[in-house]
Parts: C-alpha cells; sequence; structure tokens
C-alpha cells in the first residue's frame, strides 16, 4: 500500500496502529488531476490559507542569515567609506575581515539550507496528509532528514560548477523536482528519492518545466513587488538614519523578502508530486476507494437474502 494510502486507511480504520489512526483538525488534500491554472490556484490558496504557518516557519530559518547578511552589507559599506581619503591610496585592510564575515555568513547559510528549503516543504507535506503540524514536529521531520537534505542541494550546486552547461543542469534539475516530498511522504532515503523523482516525471518533463518556469515568473513578481515597497521604505528612512545603518537593513531585509516569497515555490513541489503521482498512479481512485463505506460481511449478506 503507498505511504498517503496508509494515512487514509489509518484515519478511516480505527482499529489500526495509533500512529495512523490519530485524527487531524484538517482534511488531507483532496487529490484530483491538476492543470497548471488549477496548480497555481491551488497553491497561492494553500499558503492564503496557512499563511501564518509557511511564511512564519520561512522567516524563522531565515533569520540569522538575514542578521549576518546584514552586517556584511554595513561592514563592508562601512569598510570602503572609511578608506577612502582624496588625494590618497585606498586602505584596503578592512577586508581581511570582511572577508571573514562573509566565509562565515556562507557556512551558516549552508548549515541551514535543510531547515530553509526543507521545513516548509514538511509542512506542506504533512498538511496535504491531513496531519497537525507543529514547529516540534517541522523540526524533528528535518532534522530527521538533515543531510540527506543537505547533500541534495549540495549536489545541485556542484552540478552547477561542474557541468556548466545550464539546459544539463535545468533538464537534471527538473528530474529531480520532487525528491523532498517523496524523502518526507514515502520515507525514502536520497538516493531512492532521486530515482522514484525521476521514474514519476519521466514522460512529463515538458509539462513540469512549463509549472516551474511559470511559477519562476510568478515568483520573481511578487519578490520584485516586494523589494521595491522596502526600497521605498528605506529611501524614507535615510532621511532620518544614517546611510549606512539603512545599508544593513537593506541586506536584512533581502533575505526576509525571499524568505516570504520561497514558500510559493515549495508549496508547489509538493502539489506537482501529488498531480504525477494521480497521473501515474491514479492515486485519486485510491482516495476514493478508501473513503467508501466497508462492505457488509458475508453472514450480513445472507441474512439480507433471507429477508
Amino acid at each position: 500500500m503507498c505511504p498517503f494510502g496508509r494515512e487514509l486507511s489509518g484515519r478511516i480504520n480505527p482499529g489500526g496502529s495509533p500512529q495512523l489512526a490519530e485524527v487531524s483538525a484538517k482534511p488531507p488534500l483532496r487529490l484530483r488531476p491538476l492543470e497548471i491554472g488549477d496548480l497555481l490556484d491551488e497553491t497561492f490558496r494553500m499558503y492564503r490559507r496557512h499563511f501564518l504557518l509557511f511564511a512564519g516557519l520561512s522567516v524563522l530559518v531565515s533569520l540569522p542569515t538575514a542578521g549576518l547578511s546584514g552586517f556584511f552589507s554595513y561592514a563592508l559599506f562601512n569598510g570602503l567609506l572609511q578608506s577612502t581619503t582624496p588625494g590618497e591610496a585606498p586602505n584596503l585592510s578592512f577586508l581581511g575581515p570582511t572577508l571573514v564575515a562573509a566565509a562565515v555568513v556562507l557556512v551558516i547559510s549552508l548549515v541551514l539550507i535543510p531547515f530553509f528549503y526543507g521545513a516548509v516543504t514538511f509542512a506542506a507535506c504533512e498538511s496535504a496528509l491531513g496531519r497537525p503540524v507543529t514547529p516540534a514536529g517541522v523540526l524533528r521531520g528535518v532534522m530527521r532528514r538533515y543531510f540527506q537534505l543537505l547533500g541534495y542541494w549540495l549536489l545541485f550546486g556542484l552540478m552547477v560548477i561542474a557541468f556548466c552547461l545550464l539546459p544539463l543542469w535545468i533538464w537534471i534539475w527538473v528530474s529531480w523536482l520532487v525528491v523532498m516530498p517523496v524523502m518526507f511522504i514515502e520515507n525514502a532515503g536520497l538516493g531512492a528519492a532521486m530515482s522514484r523523482s525521476w521514474r514519476l516525471v519521466e514522460g512529463r518533463w515538458w509539462r513540469t518545466f512549463l509549472i516551474v518556469f511559470l511559477i519562476f515568473i510568478v515568483f520573481y513578481a511578487v519578490r520584485f513587488a516586494l523589494s521595491a515597497f522596502i526600497a521605498l521604505g528605506q529611501t524614507l528612512l535615510q532621511l532620518v538614519i544614517s546611510p549606512v545603518i539603512v545599508i544593513w537593513i537593506s541586506g536584512a531585509t533581502g533575505v526576509i523578502v525571499d524568505s516570504l516569497v520561497n514558500p510559493v515555490f515549495q508549496i508547489a513541489v509538493v502539489l506537482i508530486y501529488f498531480d504525477l503521482r494521480v497521473r501515474r498512479e491514479g492515486l485519486d481512485l485510491f482516495q476514493l476507494a478508501q473513503a467508501l463505506p466497508p462492505p457488509p460481511p458475508p453472514a450480513a449478506l445472507g441474512l439480507a437474502r433471507l429477508t
């Protein structure tokens, strides 16, 4: 039985194991084949319905990176201002501490990658299954797959450097698009999740690519609108506080804006995973079959015929 089917049968069958019999406060996602417009609409509907959950998780895991990015921008800009004297050669001694700060930002960002991309994905998977989602549950779910998630994203970074061919990188990335939902929902390891994602996308690569392409257009449009609004506020701040402090705020708010927009893509990936399974495996029919009442026992059928 598939993992999603086990969740459904656990809720219907009260005699199942305690884990599967747990009743969620939210109904599971209604599975059906989604056209591209329906998938985009369902993505934003799901984000609006659980905005505090998804946005809160994304912003929370981004706060350390936001603070460090703001400090790095401040240190770089402030160092340039102090080292530049009219008529003299610029003093570049500040670059040493600034590069150390940049290295610290990079290391911490790498450490937080599994949380930055995995937290919202795990929460979206749990919400689609109808399970209650808590911050502690999200933390445990990501920690169980921490090194696999880290390896997944580091592999993509290494592929960009090694291949230097954008079309080849895009082809592989789309084929491995639903690796994280497979890991969380089907409890698969990294290698098995990559193979499973490849098989699900196979034969529907161009459709999946088109969906991702449209999501990126929406993603950057929303990001640009939020960034423009915040840039206006930063311009007004320069009238009352130091421009150097505004640079710090600008670096931090850039990360926060990304964290508010990123859940759109992560939720869409989870919905793409379910849509691929519906189209390839008929998962929606399984969900409907599980919702039907169980057939009466044979004894009851014989009694009904006699009467």
